[in-house]
This record gives C-alpha cells, sequence and structure tokens, in this order.
C-alpha cells in the first residue's frame, strides 16, 4: 500500500479499514491518508499554524477570485467574449473546490469521523470541481487554437451560446463519471454503513471495487483526452507564432501555464510514489511531507488561475485592478 509507512508509524490510532489498496492509489480533496497523517502527527502549536496557513492562504485566494467574478459582471464585454467566459467558469469552479478542499481540511483536525451522508455533500462537489478543472483547460486552449490558426472561423464557432453548452458539457461528463458511484453505495452498502460515521474521503464512501475501478478508469480518459488536446493546440500554435505574431506567441504561452495547471492537477494521481521518494528521503518529517503535499496540490493550482487572465491579460487587468483593493463603483462598459 501507498501509505504503508504511514500504516506503520500511525497503527494504534486508525480506528478504520481501508476498503483494499487500490483504495489508495488516487486522491481527492480531503484525502483521508493525508489530513489524518496531519491531525495524528501535529502538536497542537503545529495543527493551529497549519490551518491558519491554509484559511489565509484560502481567504486570499478567494477574495482575488471573487474580485475577478466581480470584474466579470460588471463589465458587458467580458459576457460576451467566449474566452473570458471560459475563464470565470474556470475561477468559479476553483472557488467552490477550494472551499470544499479548506473545509475538508480543517474538518479532519475538528472530528475525527463524520456521518456518510454529511460527507457525500462535501465529496460530491469536490470531485465534481476536481475533474471539471482539466476539461476547462482543454477546452480554453481549443478556444485559442481557434482564435490564432483559423481566426476567420472564430466568431461562427465560439460563440456565447456555445460556450455556455461547452460549460454544460463539462459538468456532464463529470457528473456521469460520479454520480453512478452514488447508485453503486445505495445498491451495494447495507443501510447501516448509510448510517454510520467515516473518516471522510472518497475512498471510504465510495469504497466498492467497481467504483474504484470506474474511478481509475475514468480518471486515465480524462487526462488523455486533455493532454492529447494540450499537446496538439501547443504545437499548431507553435508553427504560427514563428511568424512573430505577438498574439500567436502569447496564445503559445498560455497553452504552457495551461499544461502547468493540468500538470499541477495530475500530481493528484502521483502523489503516492512522491510520498513514498519523499519519505524515504526524510522519514522524520511525515507531518510536513503531508502538508507539502496538500498545498502543492489543492491550493497551488488555484492561485494559478489568476495569473493566467487576471494578470497577463491587458484587458482584464485594466478593469480588475479597479476592484482589487477599492469598493469604488466604476460604470461599466
Amino acid at each position: 500500500m501507498i501509505f504503508a509507512v504511514f500504516h506503520h508509524h500511525m497503527l494504534s490510532v486508525f480506528s478504520f479499514e481501508t476498503s483494499s489498496s487500490a483504495a489508495d492509489m488516487n486522491f481527492t480533496p480531503g484525502d483521508s491518508n493525508i489530513t489524518m497523517a496531519l491531525k495524528y502527527r501535529d502538536t497542537f502549536v503545529g495543527a493551529i499554524a497549519k490551518n491558519v496557513a491554509v484559511v489565509v492562504l484560502g481567504i486570499t485566494i478567494s477574495y482575488i477570485n471573487a474580485t475577478m467574478v466581480h470584474t466579470f459582471n460588471k463589465h458587458h464585454i467580458f459576457k460576451m467574449n467566449p474566452r473570458y467566459i471560459l475563464f470565470i467558469h474556470l475561477v468559479f469552479n476553483d472557488m467552490i473546490q477550494l472551499t470544499t478542499s479548506i473545509s475538508l481540511f480543517i474538518s479532519s483536525y475538528a472530528f475525527h469521523t463524520i456521518y456518510v451522508s454529511v460527507c457525500c455533500l462535501f465529496i460530491l462537489p469536490a470531485i465534481f470541481t476536481t475533474q471539471n478543472t482539466p476539461l476547462n483547460l482543454a477546452v480554453m486552449a481549443a478556444e485559442c487554437y481557434i482564435a490564432v490558426c483559423i481566426p476567420l472561423r472564430y466568431n461562427y464557432i465560439c460563440t456565447v451560446k456555445r460556450t455556455y453548452i461547452v460549460i454544460g458539457i463539462i459538468w456532464t461528463m463529470s457528473s456521469l463519471s460520479v454520480l453512478p458511484d452514488v447508485f453503486i453505495l445505495l445498491t451495494t452498502e447495507p443501510l447501516e454503513f448509510l448510517r454510520s460515521r467515516v473518516y471522510c474521503s472518497r475512498d471510504s464512501v465510495f469504497r466498492s471495487t467497481i467504483s474504484l475501478k470506474k474511478r481509475d478508469t475514468s480518471h486515465i480518459l480524462f487526462l488523455v483526452v486533455v493532454w492529447l488536446t494540450l499537446f496538439y493546440t501547443y504545437f499548431r500554435i507553435l508553427f504560427v507564432a514563428k511568424a512573430a505574431d505577438t498574439d500567436a506567441k502569447k496564445a503559445r504561452n498560455t497553452i504552457i501555464l495551461h499544461g502547468f495547471q493540468v500538470l499541477l492537477c495530475m500530481m493528484v494521481y502521483v502523489q503516492p510514489m512522491l510520498i513514498q521518494v519523499f519519505l524515504y528521503l526524510f522519514p522524520k518529517g511525515v507531518s510536513s511531507i503531508a502538508f507539502v503535499m496538500y498545498i502543492l496540490n489543492q491550493i497551488l493550482p488555484r492561485f494559478v488561475s489568476p495569473i493566467v487572465y487576471g494578470l497577463r491579460d491587458k484587458n482584464f487587468r485594466k478593469y480588475f485592478k479597479r476592484y482589487l483593493c477599492t469598493s469604488n463603483n466604476h460604470p461599466s462598459v
């Protein structure tokens, strides 16, 4: 098992059983192994410090993202541009994901277990938004490709209506990959389990072998589609960028940033191997390693989105700066 080291050091404090070794192969926000390691290895002062750090980071990023959403809503020019619609959907998605992730993080310190039904209320939006992120980035990369490589057809292909349809498709795909787990839970688990208390994580709730295999399959499928889209759009834009077109070069750099975001998202799937390596190198740093991995996997990716458009995009930055540090109202454009 990928968290064998954690189990070896903390066997006496773990009061539940994992369903199988495969259940530890992937992580969702608030993964039980990491948060339990944090809970039982930290001193009181250390626990307070880490929770305060996470909350401060979360509030800071949420404030920036909320300001971006406000900027988008105040100016009609952004509402008519598919690029900004996709971007603000990504920001709003990040806000939901960050809220659920931090809630699960704090609950791992405040409570040992919670009811399965309550856990599902946290886990489902966390899974939806986590899976939405790479799909949204793939669509944004495709939009950049159309704008740079086939600009004459851009207004025909990328319309506001079609953009919202694509966003609906993103949510549908995420839902179809998760909602079957709910039906499997209701049909395979005894009623006693549904009324029981568990340490809240995806694997402790959706513990069926079918759910685990389906989860791994959907993760692989989503990531393959996303990476193929990113590679294809990047290299097509790269050839156009060689013509010294400023917009093309900017689009190429945007695709690179999208790839960096997806890479951060993918760390969730290779996290078990990374933790094994770090624990081998720093066997006494269990709590610190777990905390750093949480920051890298759940907080840092949410910080990249504001940089891509909030700071790099000249048009959005012009309006965004008005609201970031002031509450004064400005006329809409």
